[in-house]
């Protein structure tokens, strides 16, 4: 074994768990949790050396053990030759953004984004500095991720680069679209416009092999489909290695995503493993998850077939805001109205545009077709078009660089907000991120867990969340010291199907870890949908409670803890939430006669929204129109639960055997 000091990845987790060891009195379990025995608390030194997050594992013992597993962990990092070469015992969780654009794309550099390169987008995922566009750097203040896929549109891919009097324009202070619709004349040609491109994906190619690093830093190579049918019917194209086509499918080939899934499956059988990742779907009209084909035809189950086969997860949470909710989908959810987009080119339909809705609407569709083609995992994403996102709230940027620019502060002349417009670009939020259950930090290992719908998504903090289902779950987890291990064995993690088993009733073990650099953990809950009848209703479960607070049996819900926030300088009020919650949760309102689906949501105490750290730090009062708090949080992928066999394969036994 060599022997080597500890990575930057490596350090945070051990600071991760040193923060675990300061945080220890605030670390509860539920008592309805029999695998949580008093006495028991989070332990580091069973973690696993390639992650930069630690493993859940659970010892007795107090303050004193958690010192002793910190030490073991570092000892266990510093002595692992390289971070990756040997599968992990368990799986790791593993942080990255599956969407950032670079100038290759043509929208980029119409936002003035006459630099980032697909080199500097893997440096500032690496956690290195990258110039903003206008002047300045960008660098992430907390870890670097682990994982980063470019995904530059496929329409006009590169054509910038070869219209270089483009930069030396915009650069002079002459307008940009003008510009770009004359540097782009030589290029109306076809066969000019298909060279450019080539040339661009090729040099995409290139890059994504520079950066890749297996057990180290993960460069996805993929792009993004951009159509719009009536409405947002985006998807970032997302590739297992570097084995590719010379030129990626688009819109130009056709602006039907079934015809990208064809294009998908023609690659599969040639041996190059590809998924389509669905995003925006806030922007989609109601047409992200409608239940007729988009060439307008009724859905039926080749139809269901293909989607599910190459689109296993949808992006959830990005900077134009969240696709989980809407709370007039969802009016019995109070935190539906998180980070909602605001402004529509018209009057839009939310109906049949929204994840969960989509989730409700794969049961009705399954019933009838026999195929749930909306069996769709949780990631997130940035979609910045500066190469870096910006996924904390205390260090966002934007292409408007000034708060002024942004909306969140008026300037010194304007002295209040009276008579201020608030521009659109002040309702965006930070960037979201995808987390992956996987053994390494490889591409294989990523794609598999992608492909398995093992995946969860945050609004930007390092939130850690799982969830898993089983029969006899309870009576397996009593006593356990590894939980995750054990649920493993009797169930089957997030992304995973279960049969009815008789009359009894699955139970979820649920668990989440607090990011040691953002808020502690407020609440713990759990998201049910399922088919009665001809309708599909939806609930919102609190299943664990900080602070050592417990659900109300009537009403499912937290008593509140008291967190707040100081809105003159961002700190917290009162000493509330905790590091670490976890549950073993049965539904109490169970029937093995009706499909339905379970996801986890953890949610961090308030804390200052982006707009409100601009304004503290120019001095000035918060902006009144935009929310001056905002709740982080984390979403697991679902389990689905079907009367019969379900899932994959068709059989609840094959998916276990995939985990």
């Amino acid at each position: 074994m060599h022997w080597r000091s500890p990575s930057v990845g490596q350090q945070g987790a051990v600071s991760h768990c040193l923060s675990q060891v300061a945080d220890a009195r605030k670390v509860r379990h539920s008592s309805q949790s029999p695998a949580f025995a008093a006495g028991q608390g989070a332990q580091c030194g069973r973690s696993k050396p390639q992650g930069r997050t630690l493993g859940m594992t659970l010892a007795k013992g107090g303050n004193g053990a958690l010192w002793l597993g910190c030490a073991a962990a570092v000892l266990l990092m510093v002595g692992q030759a390289r971070g990756g070469d040997l599968p992990a015992p368990q799986r790791s969780a593993y942080f990255g953004d599956l969407h950032v654009h670079t100038l290759y794309s043509l929208d980029a550099f119409m936002m003035k984004n006459l630099r980032t390169t697909p080199d500097d987008a893997y440096r500032f995922a690496k956690g290195q500095a990258i110039p903003h566009p206008r002047g300045g750097q960008l660098r992430l203040s907390g870890p670097p991720l682990d994982f980063l896929a470019v995904t530059d549109h496929a329409e006009f891919l590169g054509a910038v680069l070869a219209a270089a009097d483009v930069a030396k324009e915009a650069a002079e202070g002459h307008p940009v679209p003008p510009a770009v619709r004359r540097a782009l004349q030589p290029l109306s040609k076809p066969s000019r416009m298909e060279a450019v491109m080539r040339e661009a994906w090729r040099r995409t190619i290139a890059a994504a092999e520079r950066h890749n690093a297996p057990g180290e830093f993960t460069a996805l190579l993929a792009y993004e489909y951009t159509s719009n049918l009536g409405g947002n019917l985006h998807r970032n194209v997302i590739f297992k290695s570097a084995k590719a086509p010379p030129l990626p499918f688009s819109r130009e080939h056709s602006p039907d995503p079934e015809d990208l899934w064809d294009w998908l499956d023609r690659l599969r059988r040639d041996g190059v493993e590809t998924l389509a990742i669905p995003h925006s779907m806030n922007k989609s009209d109601g047409l992200a998850f409608s239940q007729a084909t988009w060439k307008g035809a009724l859905l039926d189950r080749a139809f269901a077939e293909k989607r599910r086969r190459n689109e296993p997860v949808a992006e959830i949470i990005q900077e134009k805001g969240s696709s989980e909710t809407h709370p007039l989908l969802s009016p019995n959810d109070e935190w539906a109205d998180f980070q909602i987009l605001r402004h529509y080119d018209g009057r839009p339909n939310f109906m049949g545009g929204y994840w969960r809705e989509g989730l409700n609407s794969g049961l009705l569709i399954e019933r009838r077709v026999g195929v749930n083609p909306h069996q769709l995992g949780a990631v997130g994403g940035s979609d910045s078009h500066l190469g870096a996102g910006a996924f904390e709230e205390a260090n966002f940027f934007k292409t408007a660089k000034t708060p002024q620019e942004r909306g969140s502060a008026h300037s010194a002349d304007q002295g209040g907000w009276a008579g201020y417009r608030t521009p659109h670009i002040a309702s965006h939020g930070t960037a979201g991120l995808t987390g992956i259950w996987a053994e390494r930090n490889t591409r294989s290992a990523l794609f598999d867990a992608l492909r398995r719908r093992e995946t969860f998504a945050t609004s930007g903090p390092r939130l850690q969340v799982r969830l898993f289902g089983g029969f006899g779950l309870a009576e397996r987890l009593r006593g356990e010291s590894d939980p995750a291990a054990a649920a493993y064995a009797q169930g089957v993690p997030m992304g995973g199907a279960l049969a009815g088993n008789g009359g009894q009733a699955p139970s979820f073990f649920v668990w989440a870890l607090r990011d040691p650099n953002s808020g502690r953990l407020q609440r713990l809950q759990i998201v049910k949908g399922w088919l009665r009848g001809d309708a599909v209703r939806e609930r919102v479960f609190d299943v664990a409670c900080a602070d050592g607070l417990s659900p109300d049996p009537s009403s499912h819900r937290c008593p509140d803890n008291g967190a707040g926030v100081n809105l003159s300088d961002c700190s917290g009020t009162g000493d509330k939430g905790d590091a670490e919650l976890s549950v073993l949760w049965t539904d109490p309102d169970y029937n093995a006669a009706e499909r339905s689906y379970y996801y986890a949501r953890v949610l961090e105490n308030p804390s200052c929204r982006w707009s409100t750290w601009d304004a503290v730090r120019v001095g000035v009062a918060p902006n009144p129109v935009l929310p001056p708090t905002i709740q982080e949080r984390a979403w697991s992928s679902p389990i689905w639960h079907s009367p019969r066999a379900a899932g994959d394969g068709g059989a609840v036994g094959e998916l276990q055997a995939t985990h």
